[in-house]
């Protein structure tokens, strides 16, 4: 099953989310429409915990890993994941 990427982005990391195999899943096994599977499995984060700041740099250090300059991965992050559900309302420390 394909899911639109326009509308499905993980609340978390970002990550369009395609597949239905993409989505995290629920404390029931059930699947969670706003997570991916590399953020919340079981009902829980994978890495709770973790600052906002802390994710916007895992974020940038995957993205460049996959190919993207630092710097194109660096913007994305900062303006993408304060905007999503699991970080809305935090500002990172600059």
């Amino acid at each position: 099953m394909k899911t639109s990427a326009t509308t499905n982005m993980c609340q978390s990391c970002g990550m369009p989310i395609h597949h239905l195999s993409d989505f995290g899943t629920n404390k029931d096994d059930t699947i969670t429409t706003e997570y991916c599977h590399f953020c919340y499995l079981q009902g829980k984060f994978v890495d709770h915990g973790i600052s906002l700041e802390e994710k916007i740099e895992k974020n940038i250090d995957i993205a460049h890993k996959t190919g993207m300059t630092r710097e194109e991965a660096t913007i994305l992050a900062h303006e993408t994941l304060p905007t999503l559900k699991r970080w809305k309302g935090m500002k990172p420390v600059e």
